[in-house]
């Protein structure tokens, strides 16, 4: 499945009670995105929302951006054009964007006629008509697959026309495109690897939005990765909808004679890219269950800059409400690849998504969710309440029949038990010693810097002599429920 759907939780936060010390998750709703400033022209406010393959998108939206002479501010008052990157997972993600839709058309009428307004990404498709035509709120409307007319569609809006793009593509990877790192720490950086989605999990609206799946050539992401490096980044994380099923042949180009290149799973993707420099520190996001293999569970464990951390969403604990998902795999086959997660990294960490509520899902279905959180024991999750989307085969198929209060008190109930967990994975790595890469200064303290471990556990301590960027050995002495407390090994 198009996993993105829940990924959107890591940004959005929607309905996800448990309040934790985050020092890197960040409330990103309607992030403004700041290119850098080298050359003048009109000023573009680009907002974005949703999840991390949108805040991707909005990096090659930039890029084209730029080329046209396009600069940035982040005070909208000054903006000639307003474009904002959507998200369409949630009912509560589209009415966060269609308030700010609402907000900047009042200024467009009021005081900046010559205002441009226009909506990327997931949003576009969907609600094209009603955007443009019925309640005209925006001047152009562009899908995924069509930033590259962006340009054409906003030169046209300022004659006056509407523009529209929302042509979905089987093709198009914007892999010779240069993306514009935003609001980048330095350190940290993404890389989409691939687009679309052929899952149709019966929940998800991600194959109606971004399309059918397709994978970029291989020796674009990794000439990505290394040159990311030599501008002083070093993580990556690579990005899909469902990583697991990145292909690529490339016995199709008829100048290609190398038979060692003829083709490439995301095993093979990850360990070219682990290769591109040992300090290069390599993640990957999300992961499908029914597709994930021990092939890439061994490249992990044989290379020490592959992350030991994986998000293996479950999204329900009971094989009957799988079956109805479309999930393509049993509980049982869920814990079969927990097994093979611990038995090459027994340290790994391990983080999921969970959804309930979903269409006829009764209470001893839930009551099974809760027994396989007890089972696992995650590090970490994203939790939601099941929201029915337009065109999924589950608002056709099924009814949405759990009430809100049920809906309500399952999730918390849900939250209240991973809250649990996740305290107890974090006091169990006090007294140890994790590798840390430092992402920046704490939030709380300019003393303090904060980085991740390779579990992804996040881990503050005080800033000594290293600077951004430095790997460092932290002894962890405490921890909260977010975050581990620690002082920094002396070599």
């Amino acid at each position: 499945m198009a996993e993105i759907d829940y990924l959107c939780a890591l940004i959005l936060k929607v309905e996800i009670a448990l309040e934790m010390d985050k020092e890197i998750i960040e409330e990103r709703q309607g992030e403004v995105m700041d290119i850098p400033n080298s050359q003048t022209g009109k000023k573009l406010f680009l907002e974005s929302y949703g999840c991390q393959m949108n805040f991707s998108d909005s990096e090659i939206v930039a890029s084209i951006m730029q080329k046209e002479g396009y600069v940035t501010t982040q005070d909208e008052s000054e903006a000639d054009v307003v474009l904002l990157n959507t998200c369409a997972i949630r009912d509560n993600a589209e009415l966060r964007v269609r308030k700010r839709l609402e907000y900047f058309n009042s200024v467009k009428k009021k005081k900046n006629p010559a205002l441009i307004i226009g909506v990327l990404g997931c949003m576009a498709e969907r609600l094209k008509s009603k955007l443009l035509e019925e309640e005209k709120l925006v001047d152009l409307v562009v899908g995924p697959d069509a930033y590259r007319d962006l340009p054409k569609l906003v030169e046209q809006a300022d004659d006056g026309s509407r523009g529209v793009n929302v042509l979905l593509s089987r093709e198009e990877t914007y892999a010779d495109i240069s993306p514009i790192r935003l609001n980048s720490n330095g350190v940290t950086a993404l890389i989409s690897i691939m687009r679309g989605c052929d899952n149709m999990c019966s929940f998800c609206v991600v194959p109606f939005t971004r399309g059918r799946e397709r994978s970029r050539d291989p020796e674009t992401i990794v000439h990505e990765a290394k040159y990311l490096f030599d501008q002083g980044y070093r993580e990556v994380t690579l990005l899909g909808q469902n990583v697991d099923s990145f292909r690529w042949n490339l016995s199709r180009d008829s100048k290609v004679i190398d038979p060692e290149k003829l083709s490439a799973d995301f095993a093979d993707l990850l360990a070219k890219v682990a290769e591109v420099d040992p300090l290069l520190r390599v993640r990957f996001s999300t992961s499908h269950p029914k597709d994930m293999v021990d092939k890439v569970l061994e490249t992990m464990a044989r290379y020490e800059n592959i992350c030991e951390n994986v998000h293996l969403p479950i999204q329900s604990g009971s094989t009957a409400v799988l079956e109805r998902m479309n999930r393509g795999y049993s509980r049982e086959w869920y814990m079969n690849r927990m097994a093979s997660i611990r038995k090459f990294m027994p340290e790994a960490g391990v983080s999921t998504d969970l959804m309930t509520g979903f269409c006829g899902e009764t209470e001893e279905e839930h009551q099974e969710t809760l027994s396989l959180m007890e089972e696992v024991k995650y590090d970490f999750a994203y939790m939601f309440a099941y929201s029915e989307r337009p065109k999924t085969l589950a608002e056709r198929k099924f009814e949405d029949d759990i009430p809100e209060e049920v809906k309500k008190r399952r999730l918390a109930e849900i939250i209240d038990l991973q809250a649990l967990h996740s305290i107890s994975s974090n006091e169990s790595r006090v007294g140890k010693q994790v590798r840390v890469l430092i992402e920046g200064e704490s939030k709380r303290s300019s003393e303090q810097f904060f980085g991740r471990s390779s579990q992804n556990a996040v881990v503050v301590f005080d800033r000594e002599d290293f600077k951004k960027g430095d790997y460092v050995t932290v002894q962890i002495t405490d921890s909260t429920r977010g975050t581990l407390l620690g002082s920094i090994v002396k070599a």
